[in-house]
């Protein structure tokens, strides 16, 4: 446990100056690296003839679409010949049709789901044009389009932003820099970066084992950085080749974490902010203290933290308790489950790892989730489910927002008050748009699993019977509606059923949402600011942060607890009361 508190302590302790060095390029403010960067920028504008330029809504939204869209084309072509293009020592040929879709779809999403090996599937190029660099793109524009909602949440700016401006400057002054520095730790801890082929080395037992190598740093950096997931080789940050100490995995632990928490610090500054305000013909600045989370953030972040431990919590336990049926037979559970556990991460920083990268939705692994406990397994997929817990790319923050918006609506029915956030009224169309944000994604996940347990074609893809074969099932949709990526692995998903349904609830549940949300974001935005009255509910207090909490756990109920306990649950009361 005080590994776990350690590391947890070190986060905050990273996140803030994180935080307030996002809120300066979200809101254009100065900061350390402008001299180099400023110029770096207008070179790509003047190249692109991005004229900076704001955007409603719409036409943001518009712009996302469209520059995926192009990239998603690109990116299925070179994965369909890769066997006859450059940077393929191994030899290895074109991907089948319905897994270049899914594979593109994956990547575009930041879903990074992967239905084949990467040391086997991909050539080098493919690795590099395609993969590493839509590990940058999709973060990209999810961040830009978090930065795009808050501006009109907060209603800090006459306009959402320019798409093709904020995808630069995140790309240029977030990702990139920051990767660089990620993947120069991760090669001094034993990452491989290289392009040279497959090594063929000989083992202590005298036989031939061929190694498999490449750019491996270049992509674990991004990949957990952007919250993207998937990983160079099939194993994923199990492999030592990926994640081969203690401190290349407290590395990427922090990778996966910082950019969504900071995203949150980030909203809290800019709800923070007060326009000026006319008084006669005299202009007052009202100065409020602005806390290196602002009020509204706190809330969120208090809210998610909560989640989040309690998830962790569980998880934990459940693993530290270990198999029954094990010990029955003899074997040692001390120690608790290690079944498909690395020795040198154990219980403690396994259980933190599967917490963190499905709160986070990057969907890397550094042990098998297939072998988890029922109930530890259960936590993945819960907060896969609730898809708010910090979450990945900013798309967690404005998540979690669409539940304080529910929660708000919900205690003004009770008061019989107009309900209010950031003193703008909430009125029938955002909350029209909330419930399609919400409804979406529970319909993917429980839509496309009923369509594979009664259906041939999703029944030969289940490897195990009963119980654990629904959880898989359940695993699978639920980390692509969320665009998270990891998987149970238990299934034979590279099927033409698998690869187009998970390829179509990767897409929905990335751009449905996304475009939901941008719209509420222009709808606050056109709304004149209330004032505040003793009746305005506060949502910047230690209440409110239960409320918040108590809203989000009884939606999942509601909408999950029927699937989670035909599933997991039920094999938790089988394997700990036959």
């Amino acid at each position: 446990m005080l590994q776990i508190i350690i590391t947890l302590a070190i986060y905050i302790a990273l996140v803030i100056p994180v935080g307030n060095y996002m809120y300066h390029i979200a809101t254009n403010r100065k900061t350390f690296a402008d001299p180099v960067f400023n110029r770096i920028d207008r070179m790509m504008y003047k190249v692109c003839r991005i004229k900076g330029e704001g955007m409603t809504w719409k036409q943001y939204a518009i712009s996302l679409l469209m520059t995926n869209a192009v990239m998603v084309f690109a990116g299925y072509f070179i994965l369909r010949v890769q066997g006859i293009l450059l940077a393929n020592p191994n030899q290895i040929e074109g991907m089948e049709p319905t897994l270049s879709f899914n594979t593109i779809i994956s990547f575009m999403t930041n879903t990074n789901l992967q239905h084949y090996a990467g040391e086997s599937g991909l050539s080098y190029l493919s690795q590099m044009v395609v993969i590493t660099f839509m590990m940058f793109t999709s973060a990209a524009t999810g961040y830009a389009a978090c930065m795009a909602f808050c501006r009109g949440i907060t209603g800090n700016s006459k306009g959402v932003g320019n798409f093709y401006e904020d995808v630069i400057r995140i790309t240029t002054r977030i990702l990139l820099p920051f990767s660089i520095v990620i993947g120069i730790l991760l090669i001094w801890q034993g990452v491989p970066q290289t392009l040279a082929g497959t090594a063929t080395v000989e083992t202590i037992e005298g036989r031939l084992q061929d190694i498999a190598m490449g750019p491996v740093a270049a992509l674990e950096s991004i990949k957990h950085l952007g919250t993207n997931g998937g990983g160079f080789f099939g194993a994923n940050s199990s492999t030592p080749f990926e994640n081969p100490t203690i401190i290349s995995n407290l590395i990427e632990l922090y990778s996966m974490m910082l950019l969504p928490g900071a995203c949150v610090i980030t909203f809290g500054k800019m709800a923070a902010e007060r326009k000026k305000e006319k008084t006669g013909n005299a202009v007052a600045k009202i100065k409020r203290n602005v806390t290196c989370f602002g009020s509204q953030g706190r809330t969120i972040f208090a809210a998610m933290s909560i989640l989040f431990l309690v998830g962790l919590t569980v998880c934990y336990l459940a693993e530290k308790s270990g198999n029954p049926l094990l010990a029955e037979a003899g074997l040692d559970q001390t120690v608790g489950n290690m079944e498909g556990k690395e020795v040198r991460f154990g219980v403690a920083q396994s259980a933190l790892f599967t917490t963190t990268t499905t709160s986070f939705t990057t969907g890397t692994v550094n042990n098998m989730h297939d072998s988890l406990t029922p109930l530890g397994g259960m936590i993945p997929m819960l907060h896969m489910m609730l898809n708010c817990v910090f979450g990945g790319k900013g798309v967690g923050l404005m998540n979690m927002i669409m539940y304080v918006i529910l929660a708000v609506f919900l205690c003004g029915l009770m008061i019989g008050r107009t309900p209010e956030y950031l003193n703008k009224k909430i009125e029938g169309k955002e909350m029209k748009l909330v419930a399609i944000v919400l409804i979406i994604h529970p319909l993917l996940i429980l839509g496309f699993s009923a369509l594979a347990v009664m259906t041939g074609a999703g029944q030969e893809g289940i490897t195990n019977p009963g119980f654990h074969g629904l959880s898989q099932v359940l695993y699978e949709y639920a980390s692509s509606a969320a665009n998270n990526g990891s998987g149970f692995e238990g299934l034979a998903d590279n099927t033409y059923f698998w690869n187009i349904t998970t390829g179509l609830a990767m897409f929905f549940g990335r751009y449905i949402a996304m475009i939901a949300q941008l719209a509420i974001a222009g709808s606050f935005l056109a709304k004149r600011r209330v004032n505040e009255t003793v009746g305005t509910l506060r949502t910047d207090n230690v209440l409110f942060v239960f409320i918040l909490v108590f809203v989000v756990y009884i939606f999942a109920a509601l909408t999950f607890f029927p699937a989670l306990a035909l599933g997991p649950i039920a094999e938790h009361l089988v394997l700990w009361m036959p």
